[in-house]
């Protein structure tokens, strides 16, 4: 049967980090990936037993592409400190290694909890990310600093795991606030070399909250897609408006001698 090397990348992540680390206990390697935690992530991991290796954060791309580095087995299984991999992925995940007819890299559905919820709609299920499980050498991230992409490396085609892993995103509602400052930060330097304005601004976060309150169905989610629907807003709206902010530059700074 093929190894498989499970990488979890975290940041002051300490109230998850057992739980996920402990849904893993069955892989052959668990490397944690961290940036240098300061609530003790690192040290509790390394008490579960997994290696951890600290990676200066230059972008979500780049530190993945450091944990790809980092894992020594055949096969790579992709866990952030959010989710959850449930007995039955894991039982798929070892019929997918042992299987010599396997295919190169797979999709793994994610099952979202929120607001004490499964968030069905609203974008939210599946919700693929990136391949999650794929072999040593399959693939690669791009360098974007947030929503990385990947490139496949090899010709066969991407597969699709049946059982979903879980993710809780957030703790609490000053966590979605929190992650739509800190996106909203790093997705600025992807858009910053377009033509923008404030109306632009406007008109993409509206855009985010009808996809995903209306066309995602997340009116369907009650409160719950109300709040994930307006956090899309926010965090869009930011993302641009951050943009514009650095364009603008010094016009944006308030006057040496201010008058009246």
């Amino acid at each position: 049967m093929s190894q498989v090397s499970v990488y979890i990348i975290a940041f002051n992540e300490a109230d998850k980090v057992r739980a996920t680390i402990e849904s893993v206990r069955w892989a052959d390697e668990i490397v944690l990936i961290d940036s240098w935690s300061t609530d003790g992530t690192a040290d509790i991991a390394t008490a579960l037993g997994a290696r951890v290796v600290q990676v200066k954060f230059s972008g979500f791309g780049d530190l993945r592409n450091q944990a790809l580095a980092a894992c020594t087995h055949g096969w790579i299984f992709s866990l952030d400190a959010d989710e959850r991999c449930t007995p039955e992925a894991a039982t798929e995940i070892r019929a997918i290694t042992a299987d010599p007819q396997a295919l190169d890299a797979y999709w793994t559905p994610r099952r979202n909890y929120f607001m004490g919820r499964w968030i069905k709609h609203s974008g939210w299920y599946p919700n693929y990310r990136q391949p999650q499980l794929f072999r040593k050498g399959a693939l690669r991230y791009d360098q974007q600093p947030v929503h990385e992409g990947f490139e496949l490396l090899t010709g066969k085609p991407l597969g699709h795991m049946k059982n979903a892993i879980w993710q809780f995103p957030f703790r609490n509602l000053g966590e979605v606030m929190h992650k739509a400052n800190r996106y909203s930060t790093l997705g600025a330097e992807k858009i910053k070399h377009k033509k923008l304005s404030m109306a632009s601004a406007l008109t993409h976060g509206l855009w985010a909250f009808v996809k995903h309150y209306v066309f995602k169905r997340g009116f369907l989610d009650g409160w719950a897609g109300f709040v994930i629907a307006l956090g899309n807003f926010e965090g869009t709206f930011y993302r641009y408006a951050k943009a514009v902010e650095m364009q603008q530059g010094a016009a944006w700074k308030p006057p040496k001698n201010p008058v009246g």
